[in-house]
């Protein structure tokens, strides 16, 4: 009798220590998503909660209800990321840091960047927007140390301009300034006045006149990269963040045009047909295989990224098909 009591209360113990993991597994999922970034008010406007958190996400938003991009992207995230961007042979060293980029995301943080949808989907925008951003100043390349996609932010602007990029045909609305040079320049590179014209206005920062604020400010050079990320190109055609978040719907032709909520469409939108609709180019390769080597190291896993024709753009048709030079937005 004894020995079937023992037994009975050693299950009795297994049962209460399994219980336990239980519970604190449960904790431990419960607060994944409580944002350690402090809540200054929190307001009711027409039956939503609206929040306000201060410097980091400022303003009431819904969106600042949710995690803030401090509270799961870290400095050494940022440095995992881009781990050669300030070696001895990369092309702004000193110029990009962690804090550049947080303070240009607070802006758009009230807005949705970062702060869309649930933590997975927080971490797999700012996975997704550095994605771009990598591949677009990397100087990585078959051999180089590290791996090619360890070279992100190795440029803050084109080296050897092959043109002023100049277009009179925006002499009214966009004047080329006497001096001035609208080459490629920042995390999303940025080319031609009427570009930096266009991107200077939404900054409130005279760009068309001094286009080299871009590659002296890196809070600059992020925050001109957010706002091209955040805007759409043109009216009625769905931001990069929409497109990525799910908030944007495709109609008929866009399906047909085999254009999908995910990041095939953020080059569509960003790049068009310079990069989509060429299939498996390796334009666009190496900007998705930025975006899954920042997934890993984020710890999200490529996995997450999506099937062929939601993670690519290799079959789908340009939102903006390309036209003169003239009226290039590239």
């Amino acid at each position: 009798m004894g020995v079937y009591s023992d037994k009975r209360m050693d299950l009795k113990i297994a049962f209460i220590g399994c219980l336990m993991v239980v519970l604190a597994m449960a904790v431990i999922a419960s607060t994944e998503d409580i944002s350690s970034t402090p809540t200054l008010r929190v307001k009711k406007v027409k039956g939503k909660k609206m929040c306000d958190k201060g410097w980091e996400c400022k303003g009431l938003s819904i969106y600042c209800c949710n995690l803030t991009i401090t509270d799961y992207f870290q400095t050494y995230q940022f440095e995992n990321l881009f781990t050669k961007r300030n070696t001895p042979v990369a092309h702004a060293v000193g110029f990009w840091d962690y804090h550049s980029f947080i303070t240009a995301a607070a802006l758009y943080e009230p807005l949705g960047f970062g702060t869309t949808g649930g933590k997975l989907m927080q971490m797999k925008e700012v996975a997704a927007f550095l994605g771009h951003v990598g591949s677009k100043t990397t100087c990585g390349y078959g051999v180089a140390t590290g791996g090619p996609l360890a070279w992100g932010l190795c440029y803050n602007k084109e080296m050897s301009p092959s043109q002023s990029y100049c277009d009179d045909f925006f002499k009214y609305t966009y004047p080329c300034a006497p001096g001035a040079e609208y080459y490629g320049r920042g995390a999303l590179p940025i080319y031609w006045n009427y570009n930096y014209g266009s991107t200077g206005e939404a900054l409130k920062v005279d760009l068309l006149n001094h286009p080299e604020y871009i590659e002296q400010n890196a809070t600059l050079a992020f925050q001109a990269a957010i706002w091209r990320w955040m805007t759409p190109i043109k009216k009625g055609q769905p931001s990069s963040h929409d497109a990525f978040v799910g908030n944007w719907k495709p109609t008929k032709n866009d399906t047909l045009a085999k254009r999908f909520p995910g990041f095939g469409t953020t080059m569509n939108i960003l790049y068009g047909d310079s990069v989509c609709g060429q299939g498996d180019v390796d334009s666009m390769n190496n900007i998705v295989s930025h975006y899954q080597y920042y997934l890993d190291l984020m710890g999200v896993g490529r996995e997450e990224a999506g099937p062929h024709e939601v993670l690519t753009c290799a079959e789908q048709l340009p939102f903006n098909p390309s036209a003169p030079k003239s009226a290039s937005t590239s």
